[in-house]
């Protein structure tokens, strides 16, 4: 219940997956939650579509994983990485199950991120939260009597709580208000991304990540013959894809020789917008002030080549959404170990995201060099390759030693690039 003197207990800003979950979870613990979501309406703007095997524990812990299935969740369950520096016989050796990953995960999810907003904010509305659309101009006050102004369809409104919340993404409006300063690594390569539907010929259990030429590419089938696509590509040619032909110039690029059952990706359709989004990672030292905690994207994000930015807001939800509901002390110093683990897994994540994206996004002659160096080297010793799992079993489950300055030296000759 409220305490004397506010409106609710909590004010959540944002309405997609994060808030959504984050206000559900509340909710059906028996606490106040007002929702707020600027866009009436969801619609395809080339988000995250592949979720990781420890998202899905945590989308399990926070009580959407039969919803989402029902909704049209797909697993993938073999993930095989074509490449241009294998043969495609080599890549089906090295590639293979992905069931066993989590226990109790069947592998990788993959559903249309706007069917995962609608269905987390249906959620969170049937348990009870106070849902608030095409809503400006929030204003926030945090401290020891937060405040949360703001225009919508009923005028301007002002509700007292006991916390807000910043679930509002990367450009977070409460984020700023607050003064929580925002770092971020250096941009060097972009990641587009396109839904296509019609694909029958891809194998709809079947991941694909590798490289090829000058980009890097990932497919990921939501089943049905949809699959969604993404390619990195370097800044230098940040004018791809964005003519009234992107899409077809992106599809035209998957039909690549190197990787069997490609071309049923080339005869494609469009299924939405062709976008790219900057990929690099940004962060926060302390996520949270008096009075306010900040989750998902609005609290730093990973770099998206490696999909993580759904397990990331799901294990924020469940982290936050405990010490909400376990204890009637809501003050600043109980949010420390939500900070000291989310800081450390950030960490973890973004050197993982160094790592990949020296493996298989830059595309100089040096980066091809450093790249053989690599491969040869995980042939012959796979686990300097273990880094690369913590984007599938979870951050926290690889070693400490393989998240360090010397083993990204070890395995590339150099700590160019790495981004601590």
């Amino acid at each position: 219940m409220s305490e004397r003197g506010t409106d609710v207990d909590v004010v959540i800003v944002g309405g997609g997956l994060g808030g959504s979950a984050l206000g559900g979870y509340l909710a059906r613990a028996g606490l106040r939650v007002l929702l707020l979501e600027q866009l009436t309406e969801f619609a395809d703007r080339v988000r995250g579509e592949w979720m990781a095997p420890w998202g899905v524990a945590e989308l399990k812990q926070v009580g959407l994983y039969d919803r989402f299935m029902s909704a049209g969740g797909h697993h993938l369950r073999r993930s095989i990485g074509y490449d241009e520096l294998l043969s495609p016989q080599q890549a089906q050796a090295m590639g293979g199950p992905i069931t066993l990953l989590r226990e109790d995960v069947p592998g990788p999810l993959c559903m249309q991120h706007v069917v995962m907003q609608n269905e987390a904010l249906a959620a969170a509305v049937e348990a009870g939260v106070d849902v608030r659309r095409g809503i400006r101009r929030v204003t926030v006050v945090a401290g020891a009597s937060p405040q949360v102004s703001f225009d919508g369809d009923a005028g301007h409104s002002s509700v007292r709580c006991r916390l807000i919340v910043g679930a509002d993404g990367r450009g977070s409006t409460v984020r700023r208000q607050l003064s929580i300063p925002l770092a971020e690594a250096p941009l060097d390569h972009l990641l587009a991304g396109l839904l296509i539907e019609d694909a029958h010929g891809w194998p709809e259990d079947l991941q694909s990540v590798g490289k090829v030429g000058d980009i890097h590419y990932l497919v990921f089938p939501q089943g049905g013959g949809r699959i969604r696509l993404y390619a990195d590509y370097a800044y230098a040619g940040r004018a791809r894809f964005t003519s009234e032909d992107g899409a077809q110039e992106m599809l035209a690029l998957f039909n690549m020789p190197q990787v069997p059952h490609s071309d049923a990706i080339a005869r494609g359709r469009p299924a939405g917008p062709c976008k790219s989004w900057p990929s690099q990672d940004a962060w926060v030292d302390v996520p949270c002030a008096p009075g306010a905690v900040l989750i998902g994207d609005a609290a730093g994000y990973n770099d998206p080549i490696l999909g993580q930015g759904m397990s990331v807001t799901l294990r924020d939800v469940r982290r936050v959404g405990d010490i909400l509901t376990r204890s009637e002390d809501w003050s600043a110093g109980q949010f420390q170990p939500y900070v000291d683990e989310r800081r450390e897994r950030m960490r973890r994540l973004r050197f993982t995201a160094s790592f990949v994206t020296t493996l298989m996004a830059r595309f100089g002659e040096v980066d091809v060099e450093r790249r053989i160096r690599a491969m040869t080297l995980f042939a012959r010793q796979p686990e300097l390759a273990a880094v690369i799992q913590a984007a599938f079993m979870g951050p926290e489950r690889v070693a400490a030693q393989y998240f360090t300055a010397e083993h990204y030296e070890r395995v590339f000759g150099t700590r160019e690039h790495l981004v601590a």
